[in-house]
Protein backbone atom coordinates (compact mmCIF):
# COMPACT_ATOMS: atom_id res chain seq x y z
CA UNK A 1 0.00 0.00 0.00
CA UNK A 2 1.17 3.02 -0.75
CA UNK A 3 0.15 5.66 2.17
CA UNK A 4 -0.58 8.85 -0.07
CA UNK A 5 -3.07 11.09 1.12
CA UNK A 6 -3.95 14.17 -0.78
CA UNK A 7 -5.18 16.67 1.70
CA UNK A 8 -3.61 20.15 1.73
CA UNK A 9 -0.32 20.02 4.54
CA UNK A 10 -0.39 23.03 6.54
CA UNK A 11 2.16 26.14 6.11
CA UNK A 12 3.47 24.50 2.72
CA UNK A 13 5.50 21.78 4.60
CA UNK A 14 8.14 19.72 2.36
CA UNK A 15 8.48 17.39 5.25
CA UNK A 16 7.17 15.97 8.14
CA UNK A 17 8.04 14.05 11.01
CA UNK A 18 4.98 12.81 12.82
CA UNK A 19 5.71 11.04 16.14
CA UNK A 20 7.86 9.17 15.01
CA UNK A 21 9.94 6.81 17.58
CA UNK A 22 13.15 5.09 15.92
CA UNK A 23 14.46 1.68 17.35
CA UNK A 24 16.99 -1.09 17.34
CA UNK A 25 17.96 -4.25 18.22
CA UNK A 26 20.77 -6.37 17.86
CA UNK A 27 18.92 -9.20 16.33
CA UNK A 28 15.85 -6.85 14.84
CA UNK A 29 13.81 -9.12 17.56
CA UNK A 30 10.13 -7.88 16.87
CA UNK A 31 8.91 -8.69 20.28
CA UNK A 32 11.89 -7.09 22.23
CA UNK A 33 11.27 -3.61 19.81
CA UNK A 34 7.11 -4.07 20.97
CA UNK A 35 8.16 -4.31 24.36
CA UNK A 36 10.56 -1.29 24.11
CA UNK A 37 8.03 0.63 22.35
CA UNK A 38 5.61 -0.22 25.53
CA UNK A 39 8.10 1.08 27.96
CA UNK A 40 8.81 3.96 26.03
CA UNK A 41 4.85 4.88 26.53
CA UNK A 42 5.37 3.64 30.17
CA UNK A 43 7.93 6.32 30.49
CA UNK A 44 11.04 4.45 30.46
CA UNK A 45 14.13 6.50 29.89
CA UNK A 46 16.43 5.37 26.84
CA UNK A 47 19.81 3.74 29.23
CA UNK A 48 16.41 1.86 31.41
CA UNK A 49 14.93 0.41 27.80
CA UNK A 50 18.78 -0.50 26.95
CA UNK A 51 19.74 -2.37 30.30
CA UNK A 52 15.98 -4.33 30.27
CA UNK A 53 15.51 -5.56 26.66
CA UNK A 54 18.92 -4.85 25.03
CA UNK A 55 17.04 -2.29 22.68
CA UNK A 56 18.54 0.98 21.30
CA UNK A 57 16.07 4.33 21.50
CA UNK A 58 17.09 6.24 18.71
CA UNK A 59 14.45 8.61 17.76
CA UNK A 60 11.48 8.90 20.51
CA UNK A 61 8.19 10.99 20.01
CA UNK A 62 9.88 13.50 16.93
CA UNK A 63 7.61 15.98 15.76
CA UNK A 64 9.16 18.77 13.19
CA UNK A 65 7.84 19.97 10.43
CA UNK A 66 9.75 21.52 7.66
CA UNK A 67 8.58 24.19 5.04
CA UNK A 68 9.82 24.37 1.70
CA UNK A 69 12.91 26.05 0.83
CA UNK A 70 13.83 26.27 4.21
CA UNK A 71 17.67 24.98 5.59
CA UNK A 72 16.26 23.40 8.59
CA UNK A 73 19.03 22.30 10.88
CA UNK A 74 19.21 19.33 13.40
CA UNK A 75 21.05 19.55 16.02
CA UNK A 76 22.93 17.77 19.11
CA UNK A 77 25.85 15.85 21.28
CA UNK A 78 27.28 12.69 19.58
CA UNK A 79 24.26 10.09 20.11
CA UNK A 80 21.57 11.96 20.52
CA UNK A 81 19.14 11.02 17.21
CA UNK A 82 19.94 13.72 14.68
CA UNK A 83 21.40 11.39 12.21
CA UNK A 84 19.02 8.80 12.98
CA UNK A 85 16.07 10.96 12.40
CA UNK A 86 17.32 12.36 9.50
CA UNK A 87 18.31 8.99 7.37
CA UNK A 88 14.39 8.50 7.99
CA UNK A 89 13.88 10.62 5.68
CA UNK A 90 14.56 8.70 2.79
CA UNK A 91 13.94 5.18 4.89
CA UNK A 92 17.86 4.53 5.28
CA UNK A 93 16.55 3.76 9.08
CA UNK A 94 12.84 2.20 9.66
CA UNK A 95 10.53 4.29 11.37
CA UNK A 96 9.20 1.96 14.22
CA UNK A 97 5.81 4.23 14.69
CA UNK A 98 4.43 7.66 13.28
CA UNK A 99 4.89 8.87 9.87
CA UNK A 100 7.79 10.55 7.67
CA UNK A 101 5.18 12.79 5.27
CA UNK A 102 6.89 14.42 2.08
CA UNK A 103 5.04 16.38 -0.59
CA UNK A 104 4.96 14.65 -3.85
CA UNK A 105 3.07 17.17 -6.21
CA UNK A 106 -0.82 17.45 -4.58
CA UNK A 107 0.12 14.54 -2.78
CA UNK A 108 1.97 13.40 0.39
CA UNK A 109 4.03 9.91 0.85
CA UNK A 110 4.62 8.59 3.81
CA UNK A 111 7.96 7.72 3.30
CA UNK A 112 7.72 5.36 6.48
CA UNK A 113 5.07 3.08 5.20
CA UNK A 114 5.40 3.40 1.21
CA UNK A 115 5.74 0.37 -0.99
CA UNK A 116 9.12 -0.28 -2.45
CA UNK A 117 8.22 0.76 -5.87
CA UNK A 118 7.06 4.69 -4.56
CA UNK A 119 10.38 4.22 -2.18
CA UNK A 120 12.51 4.20 -5.20
CA UNK A 121 10.76 6.89 -6.82
CA UNK A 122 10.83 8.95 -3.97
CA UNK A 123 14.77 8.34 -3.44
CA UNK A 124 15.36 9.09 -7.10
CA UNK A 125 13.03 12.08 -7.82
CA UNK A 126 12.26 13.84 -4.56
CA UNK A 127 14.84 13.27 -1.98
CA UNK A 128 18.58 13.14 -2.10
CA UNK A 129 21.66 13.01 -0.02
CA UNK A 130 24.77 14.72 0.80
CA UNK A 131 27.45 12.53 2.95
CA UNK A 132 29.87 13.54 5.71
CA UNK A 133 32.55 11.45 3.55
CA UNK A 134 31.64 12.53 0.17
CA UNK A 135 30.66 8.74 -1.20
CA UNK A 136 32.75 9.53 -4.27
CA UNK A 137 33.29 6.78 -6.91
CA UNK A 138 37.78 7.10 -7.15
CA UNK A 139 37.61 5.40 -10.21
CA UNK A 140 35.33 7.58 -12.14
CA UNK A 141 35.89 10.93 -13.14
CA UNK A 142 34.58 14.52 -11.28
CA UNK A 143 31.72 14.39 -14.68
CA UNK A 144 30.99 10.85 -14.30
CA UNK A 145 30.13 11.22 -10.38
CA UNK A 146 28.06 14.13 -10.85
CA UNK A 147 26.08 12.18 -13.40
CA UNK A 148 25.98 8.74 -11.62
CA UNK A 149 22.60 8.89 -10.24
CA UNK A 150 21.39 10.41 -13.58
CA UNK A 151 22.67 7.14 -14.90
CA UNK A 152 21.12 5.04 -12.82
CA UNK A 153 17.60 6.92 -14.05
CA UNK A 154 18.61 5.69 -17.86
CA UNK A 155 19.62 9.39 -18.86
CA UNK A 156 21.16 9.48 -22.27
CA UNK A 157 24.84 9.91 -22.25
CA UNK A 158 24.39 13.39 -23.83
CA UNK A 159 22.08 14.80 -21.46
CA UNK A 160 23.61 13.32 -18.19
CA UNK A 161 26.63 15.02 -19.72
CA UNK A 162 24.57 18.61 -19.93
CA UNK A 163 23.20 18.28 -16.59
CA UNK A 164 26.46 17.92 -15.18
CA UNK A 165 28.48 20.66 -16.67
CA UNK A 166 25.52 23.19 -15.04
CA UNK A 167 25.92 21.81 -11.96
CA UNK A 168 29.41 21.69 -11.75
CA UNK A 169 29.34 25.41 -13.64
CA UNK A 170 26.94 26.10 -10.24
CA UNK A 171 29.96 25.05 -7.70
CA UNK A 172 32.74 26.58 -9.37
CA UNK A 173 34.35 22.65 -10.90
CA UNK A 174 33.51 23.53 -14.46
CA UNK A 175 37.77 23.09 -15.04
CA UNK A 176 37.88 20.13 -12.93
CA UNK A 177 35.37 17.70 -14.61
CA UNK A 178 37.80 15.32 -16.30
CA UNK A 179 39.65 14.78 -13.30
CA UNK A 180 40.00 11.91 -10.53
CA UNK A 181 38.00 12.99 -7.38
CA UNK A 182 41.58 11.78 -5.75
CA UNK A 183 43.03 14.59 -7.07
CA UNK A 184 40.52 17.61 -5.35
CA UNK A 185 41.26 18.47 -2.35
CA UNK A 186 38.29 17.68 0.74
CA UNK A 187 36.57 21.46 0.23
CA UNK A 188 36.40 20.13 -3.37
CA UNK A 189 35.22 16.82 -3.52
CA UNK A 190 32.51 18.43 -1.36
CA UNK A 191 31.47 20.61 -3.57
CA UNK A 192 31.30 17.36 -6.21
CA UNK A 193 29.04 15.77 -3.48
CA UNK A 194 26.99 18.88 -4.23
CA UNK A 195 26.97 18.85 -7.65
CA UNK A 196 25.54 15.50 -7.47
CA UNK A 197 23.12 16.34 -5.17
CA UNK A 198 21.76 19.24 -7.38
CA UNK A 199 21.87 17.11 -10.48
CA UNK A 200 19.19 14.80 -9.65
CA UNK A 201 16.82 18.14 -8.98
CA UNK A 202 15.33 16.32 -6.11
CA UNK A 203 13.25 19.00 -3.86
CA UNK A 204 14.91 17.99 -0.38
CA UNK A 205 18.54 17.53 0.32
CA UNK A 206 19.59 15.39 3.44
CA UNK A 207 23.26 16.86 4.36
CA UNK A 208 24.68 14.70 7.17
CA UNK A 209 27.30 16.70 8.80
CA UNK A 210 28.60 17.63 5.53
CA UNK A 211 31.45 19.83 6.57
CA UNK A 212 32.49 18.46 9.82
CA UNK A 213 35.62 16.71 8.43
CA UNK A 214 37.14 19.66 6.68
CA UNK A 215 39.13 22.53 8.44
CA UNK A 216 37.36 25.61 9.74
CA UNK A 217 38.53 27.83 6.95
CA UNK A 218 36.86 25.69 4.24
CA UNK A 219 34.10 24.83 6.53
CA UNK A 220 33.16 28.86 7.03
CA UNK A 221 33.88 28.64 2.71
CA UNK A 222 31.36 26.26 2.27
CA UNK A 223 28.64 27.72 4.92
CA UNK A 224 28.97 30.90 2.48
CA UNK A 225 28.70 28.95 -0.49
CA UNK A 226 26.02 26.60 0.77
CA UNK A 227 23.93 29.71 1.59
CA UNK A 228 24.64 31.19 -1.89
CA UNK A 229 23.49 28.42 -3.96
CA UNK A 230 20.29 28.40 -1.64
CA UNK A 231 19.07 31.86 -2.78
CA UNK A 232 19.07 30.73 -6.40
CA UNK A 233 17.87 27.14 -5.84
CA UNK A 234 15.18 27.23 -3.29
CA UNK A 235 15.92 23.59 -1.99
CA UNK A 236 14.56 22.23 0.89
CA UNK A 237 17.36 20.87 2.91
CA UNK A 238 18.00 19.19 6.30
CA UNK A 239 21.51 19.79 7.64
CA UNK A 240 23.12 17.71 10.49
CA UNK A 241 25.52 19.72 12.86
CA UNK A 242 27.04 19.44 16.25
CA UNK A 243 28.60 23.12 15.54
CA UNK A 244 26.31 25.28 17.36
CA UNK A 245 28.36 28.14 15.22
CA UNK A 246 27.23 26.93 12.15
CA UNK A 247 23.50 25.66 13.24
CA UNK A 248 22.74 29.39 14.12
CA UNK A 249 24.92 31.10 10.78
CA UNK A 250 23.10 28.52 8.17
CA UNK A 251 20.04 27.35 10.01
CA UNK A 252 16.62 29.18 9.02
CA UNK A 253 15.23 26.58 12.06
CA UNK A 254 17.06 24.52 14.27
CA UNK A 255 15.92 21.59 16.11
CA UNK A 256 17.88 20.41 19.43
CA UNK A 257 17.80 16.59 19.97
CA UNK A 258 18.78 15.02 23.68
CA UNK A 259 18.66 11.72 23.51
CA UNK A 260 16.56 10.83 20.51
CA UNK A 261 13.90 13.69 21.42
CA UNK A 262 13.76 16.98 20.28
CA UNK A 263 13.94 19.52 23.22
CA UNK A 264 13.65 22.84 21.35
CA UNK A 265 12.59 23.93 17.63
CA UNK A 266 12.45 27.30 16.54
CA UNK A 267 14.20 30.39 14.16
CA UNK A 268 17.74 30.92 15.34
CA UNK A 269 16.87 34.07 17.47
CA UNK A 270 14.13 32.16 19.63
CA UNK A 271 16.94 29.64 20.52
CA UNK A 272 19.35 32.07 21.57
CA UNK A 273 17.00 34.47 23.42
CA UNK A 274 14.32 31.97 24.71
CA UNK A 275 16.60 28.44 25.66
CA UNK A 276 14.32 25.95 27.08
CA UNK A 277 16.68 24.43 29.27
CA UNK A 278 19.57 24.29 30.41
CA UNK A 279 20.89 21.68 27.80
CA UNK A 280 19.88 24.40 25.38
CA UNK A 281 21.21 27.31 27.12
CA UNK A 282 24.36 25.34 27.24
CA UNK A 283 25.17 25.31 23.73
CA UNK A 284 24.23 28.62 23.21
CA UNK A 285 26.17 29.96 25.86
CA UNK A 286 29.32 31.09 24.09
CA UNK A 287 27.70 32.66 20.81
CA UNK A 288 28.13 35.72 19.97
CA UNK A 289 24.31 36.48 19.58
CA UNK A 290 24.44 40.09 18.28
CA UNK A 291 23.97 38.88 14.44
CA UNK A 292 21.34 36.57 14.80
CA UNK A 293 19.09 38.41 17.28
CA UNK A 294 16.93 41.42 15.76
CA UNK A 295 14.96 44.09 17.50
CA UNK A 296 11.75 42.21 17.90
CA UNK A 297 13.76 39.83 19.66
CA UNK A 298 14.91 41.89 22.54
CA UNK A 299 12.93 45.04 22.57
CA UNK A 300 10.70 45.78 25.43
CA UNK A 301 6.60 46.80 24.36
CA UNK A 302 6.09 50.37 25.03
CA UNK A 303 2.83 49.34 27.17
CA UNK A 304 5.08 47.51 29.64
CA UNK A 305 7.47 50.27 30.49
CA UNK A 306 7.15 53.42 33.18
CA UNK A 307 5.55 56.33 32.43
CA UNK A 308 5.69 59.64 33.25
CA UNK A 309 1.78 60.31 33.08
CA UNK A 310 -1.15 59.07 31.08
CA UNK A 311 0.22 60.07 27.90
CA UNK A 312 4.18 59.96 28.18
CA UNK A 313 6.34 56.59 28.30
CA UNK A 314 10.06 56.60 30.16
CA UNK A 315 12.84 56.11 27.86
CA UNK A 316 15.25 55.78 30.32
CA UNK A 317 16.15 54.51 33.84
CA UNK A 318 16.40 57.68 35.20
CA UNK A 319 13.66 59.17 33.78
CA UNK A 320 14.73 62.12 31.91
CA UNK A 321 13.55 61.53 28.65
CA UNK A 322 9.58 60.90 27.40
CA UNK A 323 8.06 59.67 24.26
CA UNK A 324 4.11 60.57 23.95
CA UNK A 325 2.91 57.72 21.12
CA UNK A 326 0.28 59.85 20.23
CA UNK A 327 2.33 62.57 18.80
CA UNK A 328 5.64 60.83 18.16
CA UNK A 329 7.67 63.13 19.61
CA UNK A 330 10.49 62.42 22.18
CA UNK A 331 10.58 65.33 25.16
CA UNK A 332 13.16 65.68 28.64
CA UNK A 333 11.94 66.40 32.00
CA UNK A 334 12.06 70.07 30.88
CA UNK A 335 10.13 70.15 27.84
CA UNK A 336 12.34 70.51 25.45
CA UNK A 337 11.90 68.17 22.55
CA UNK A 338 14.61 65.62 21.55
CA UNK A 339 15.51 64.93 17.94
CA UNK A 340 13.69 61.88 16.59
CA UNK A 341 15.13 60.53 13.66
CA UNK A 342 13.82 57.20 11.70
CA UNK A 343 16.08 54.39 9.85
CA UNK A 344 14.51 51.96 8.06
CA UNK A 345 17.05 49.04 7.20
CA UNK A 346 19.49 47.42 8.58
CA UNK A 347 22.63 49.00 7.40
CA UNK A 348 24.23 52.41 8.87
CA UNK A 349 27.88 52.03 7.42
CA UNK A 350 27.22 55.39 5.49
CA UNK A 351 24.45 56.80 8.77
CA UNK A 352 25.97 60.17 10.55
CA UNK A 353 25.16 59.19 14.15
CA UNK A 354 24.42 62.32 16.03
CA UNK A 355 25.05 62.28 19.95
CA UNK A 356 21.86 62.63 21.41
CA UNK A 357 19.20 61.82 19.08
CA UNK A 358 17.24 59.18 19.63
CA UNK A 359 16.98 56.73 16.46
CA UNK A 360 14.09 54.16 15.69
CA UNK A 361 14.34 51.48 13.95
CA UNK A 362 12.18 48.51 12.47
CA UNK A 363 11.40 45.32 14.23
CA UNK A 364 13.71 43.09 11.58
CA UNK A 365 17.09 45.30 12.29
CA UNK A 366 19.59 43.32 13.86
CA UNK A 367 20.62 43.54 17.24
CA UNK A 368 23.85 44.65 16.35
CA UNK A 369 22.50 47.72 14.95
CA UNK A 370 20.46 48.59 17.57
CA UNK A 371 23.32 48.37 19.98
CA UNK A 372 25.81 50.79 17.33
CA UNK A 373 23.13 52.81 17.50
CA UNK A 374 22.50 52.79 21.13
CA UNK A 375 26.30 53.42 21.72
CA UNK A 376 27.37 56.23 19.65
CA UNK A 377 23.59 58.19 20.24
CA UNK A 378 24.39 57.23 23.87
CA UNK A 379 20.04 57.17 23.86
CA UNK A 380 17.72 54.24 24.26
CA UNK A 381 16.70 53.03 20.33
CA UNK A 382 12.70 53.10 19.34
CA UNK A 383 11.84 49.75 17.67
CA UNK A 384 8.79 50.53 15.19
CA UNK A 385 6.55 48.02 12.69
CA UNK A 386 4.24 49.14 10.06
CA UNK A 387 4.88 51.99 10.60
CA UNK A 388 4.13 52.46 14.31
CA UNK A 389 6.42 52.70 17.64
CA UNK A 390 5.33 49.57 19.62
CA UNK A 391 8.91 49.09 21.62
CA UNK A 392 12.22 50.13 22.91
CA UNK A 393 15.54 49.04 23.77
CA UNK A 394 18.23 50.14 26.24
CA UNK A 395 21.38 48.45 27.74
CA UNK A 396 19.26 45.90 30.21
CA UNK A 397 17.38 44.78 26.87
CA UNK A 398 20.72 43.94 25.05
CA UNK A 399 21.96 42.51 28.06
CA UNK A 400 19.59 40.33 28.98
CA UNK A 401 19.60 39.30 25.36
CA UNK A 402 22.99 38.15 25.45
CA UNK A 403 22.61 36.32 28.73
CA UNK A 404 19.09 35.00 27.86
CA UNK A 405 17.42 36.65 30.81
CA UNK A 406 14.42 39.19 29.18
CA UNK A 407 13.90 41.90 31.46
CA UNK A 408 10.25 42.00 30.20
CA UNK A 409 8.09 41.50 27.45
CA UNK A 410 8.82 40.38 23.56
CA UNK A 411 7.07 40.70 20.63
CA UNK A 412 5.24 37.67 19.79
Amino acid sequence: MEAVRTEPQAKTAALSFKNVDILFHRNNSASAISQAVKRLDEGGTREQIAAELGVTVGVANANLEIRRGEISVLMGLSGSGKSTLLRAANRLNKVTRGSVEIGNGTAFVDIASCDDETLRDMRRTRVTMVFQQFGLLPWRTVRENVSFGLELRGFTPNARRKIAEEKLELVGLTRWANSYVSELSGGMQQRVGLARAFATDADILLMDEPFSALDPLIRRKLQDELLDLQTRLKKTIVFVSHDIDEALRIGSNIAIMREGRIIQAGPPQEIISSPVDDYVRDFVRHMNPLPLLNAASVMRLLEVCPRWDENTIQLDATGYYGFNPVTATVTDRTGTEVALQYHDTDDISELQVISGCVYCVPVTASLNTVALLRQKSGMPVLISDASQIIGLCDDADMIGAITGVARASKLN
